[in-house]
């Protein structure tokens, strides 16, 4: 595992984002452990934030792209953070996109977008904090898609939760790849973590849990 992966599993700890117990999901499922990325709120947490992003787009899709796009509202300060980390990184500039839940409809900047507008031949990447179901990209792609004619170069999320998508048959983020016909990356996987934190702050009851927890809704 990259160096840069275990400093993450470790800073997200240390951020009181990925927290361990038992949590309710939006999706009624019981959880042995939880991700808010909401609870990054300091300036220093936020500058380290993009820099991981940062540095697994660049892993994952190298320096091929225009435009980072966040969905409203948790992808708004990802796609800031990273663009700004991007720049000091890798010297690389690069524009920061987002939808809008409601339209405005005055201004300047009227329309259904903040930040860049997107434009005909744009390379763009999406971030997002987590994908469990697929359910906001199913909302934002089409958005993305009908501002300009834009090639959208991959999806990058903080944690892959890895269970199993609305289909049954495969994780969410594949179900993404294979509907949407680009890639799906993470930071870092809950395998990962595992393998970080097991033996510390995952104790063998922690990991029967999470066992059990991937025995019903991990890909079988």
């Amino acid at each position: 595992m990259e160096q840069y992966k275990r400093e993450f599993i470790d800073f997200m700890v240390e951020s009181n984002v990925l927290k361990f117990g038992e949590f309710t999901l939006k999706s009624g499922r019981k959880s042995p452990f939880f991700m808010n990325a909401g609870a990054y709120v300091t300036g220093y947490q936020l500058k380290k934030l993009g820099e991981y992003y940062a540095q697994a787009i660049h892993d994952n899709f190298g320096d091929d792209f225009d435009v980072l796009f966040g969905p409203a509202y948790k992808g708004i300060p990802l796609a800031v953070v990273t663009a700004i980390a991007y720049s000091e990184l890798y010297g690389k500039e690069v524009k920061y996109c987002c939808d809008r839940k409601e339209a405005k409809d005055h201004g300047a900047d009227k329309g259904n977008l903040l930040g860049y507008q997107l434009q005909d031949g744009d390379r763009v990447v999406m971030v997002e904090d987590v994908t469990t179901s697929g359910k906001s990209i199913d909302e934002t792609y089409p958005k993305v898609m009908a501002a300009a004619n834009v090639e959208v170069k991959g999806l990058i999320v903080s944690l892959n939760r890895m269970e199993v998508g609305k289909g049954g048959v495969v994780t969410a983020q594949q179900e993404i790849q294979e509907k949407y016909g680009f890639p799906v990356a993470s930071i870092v996987s809950m395998a990962e973590v595992v393998e970080a934190l097991d033996g510390s702050l995952i104790t063998p009851e922690l990991h029967a849990a999470i066992d059990e927890y991937y025995a019903q809704y991990g890909v079988k």
